[in-house]
């Protein structure tokens, strides 16, 4: 492509935190801008961009002339297990000590030998970014991959520190019923408890004050972005996002991005995707056998971490509940030895049930035969299965993932909630509650209702999604004007 026609063209450089609930959405976002006339730099870390190639075969991030792909190093100590997600307090510590000098020399590299960079679109936990963009004179927006109800929660620590209720007075307040204390200073979050809160304020585990502080950081620097994205839409999250429109920047939300990313006519990107593991398709063939809304889709996402005793607690709950589930359990899901466990699980459930390594997510959802839906709420996972109308089992373990439970199962309805100290009789009760009994159809119902409203925000040509992303487009050309 001729050199000054490339200069004439926007150039968005987005750079995603590097875990696989990050990179997934920004790639999204990436595909849509390029579809839209921007040329995109993909920035990775060097680990996982090795991860990708493994992953997806050496020639997956060759891209096109226009959509690079390019990595940096994270500074993260390295693992004697290569395909191991990073511990996230490493990676909020080291690539903030380690990223801004390659991340200048980056975007230097580029306008001398590529395009200048005209914006920057940098994952909320990658603040390092906002002081580069400043000195070179870059506008910044800033994407949240976390549902907006998590930010406002982020946003008000301060204030749960200043009224007393947080930190914990000592471990013994996690268990004695304290974390449902009903919290009144989370603006259009009335009757969110503690327990609801991300967890890290709570000051128990090791590196949980220094997640405070990092998060109270990356907020400030957000505000003084250019704009703040989400993978949300209008009518879901409405008063939440009005209420980040008040005290952030421009606030833009764009989602549920799969849906718009379905849009794209040019399907020259649409070989590239960004899971971290193999995908297994052999799941997809196992669902072609099943009844319509038959199967409990479990998957607990890329980074929790489970005992061994809570492996068992849902095990012999899936087992006892007498559905069929297709159950995506990758490598480090569990800390400690459970090769015996799974083997009994699995010879005692062969009629009904599958483990794969990783999976199409979106594709499983989408499936006819896919009842529901056991997950950790990552934010990913909760607009995926909103928007295919399945409902829920929730079981949040880390950061958003709690008020992002809260909000869907009393504010959405369409999700049930199961104990953070997962027993094998509530977990049975719970998928036979979801799969068979009213309440369960309920819930479905309310589903269906929040899917036709997510198509409706990605409708051509005045869906609200597809409004806000013009609107967030017209900005990020601004300095191309």
């Amino acid at each position: 492509m001729d050199s000054k026609q490339e200069i004439t063209k926007p150039h968005a450089l987005c750079i995603p935190a590097p875990a696989q609930g990050h990179i997934n959405p920004m790639l999204k976002l990436a595909k849509i801008l390029h579809s839209k006339g921007f040329l995109i730099t993909f920035v990775n870390t060097e680990y996982n961009h090795q991860r990708l190639l493994k992953s997806r075969g050496p020639d997956a991030l060759i891209g096109l002339s226009t959509f690079r792909f390019e990595s940096i190093p994270d500074g993260v100590p390295k693992s004697e297990n290569s395909d191991a997600t990073q511990n996230v307090y490493d990676i909020c510590k080291y690539t903030q000590e380690t990223c801004p000098g390659p991340f200048k020399d980056l975007i230097d590299n580029l306008s001398s030998t590529f395009s200048p960079v005209t914006c920057i679109i940098s994952d909320l936990l990658m603040g390092f970014t906002v002081e580069v963009a400043k000195k070179l004179g870059i506008p910044e927006f800033i994407f949240s991959t976390g549902g907006a109800g998590a930010l406002v929660c982020y946003d008000q620590y301060p204030a749960l520190v200043e009224k007393g209720l947080m930190p914990l007075k000592d471990p013994s307040y996690a268990v004695n019923g304290y974390l449902d204390t009903i919290v009144d200073c989370i603006p259009n979050m009335n009757g969110i408890s503690l327990k609801h809160i991300p967890p890290f304020i709570r000051y128990i585990n090791p590196g949980d004050e220094f997640m405070v502080e990092f998060t109270n950081a990356q907020i400030v620097k957000a505000k003084t972005a250019s704009g703040i994205i989400f993978n949300t839409f209008d009518e879901l999250e409405r008063d939440i996002l009005g209420t980040l429109a008040s005290v952030f920047p421009p606030v833009y939300g764009i989602g549920p991005l799969h849906l718009l990313e379905n849009h794209i006519d040019d399907k020259s990107l649409a070989s590239i995707g960004s899971n971290l593991w193999k995908e297994e398709p052999e799941c997809l063939k196992w669902l072609d056998l099943k009844a319509p809304s038959s199967v409990v889709y479990v998957n607990f996402g890329s980074i929790v971490v489970m005992t061994p005793q809570q492996l068992a607690e849902f095990c012999w709950g899936l087992a006892n509940s007498y559905h069929s589930f297709l159950w995506i359990m990758r490598p480090g899901l569990v800390s400690g030895e459970s090769d015996e466990l799974i083997t009994e699980f699995l010879k005692a459930t062969s009629d009904r049930g599958m483990l794969a390594g990783w999976c199409p997510q979106e594709q499983v959802l989408n499936h006819p035969s896919i009842g529901g839906f056991l997950t950790h709420c990552g934010w990913n996972s909760m607009i995926e299965s909103i928007s295919s109308g399945v409902p829920m089992i929730c079981w949040p373990f880390f950061s958003d993932q709690f008020p992002n439970c809260w909000l869907s199962c009393t504010r959405w309805r369409v999700a049930m909630e199961i104990d953070n100290d997962v027993k094998r009789d509530d977990v049975a009760k719970l998928v036979t509650e979801l799969m068979a009994k009213d309440n369960g159809k309920e819930i479905r119902k309310n589903a269906n209702f929040w899917k036709s409203r997510a198509n409706e925000a990605c409708a051509f040509p005045s869906g609200s999604s597809i409004i806000n992303l013009e609107k967030l487009i017209h900005q990020l050309k601004i300095n191309l004007i």
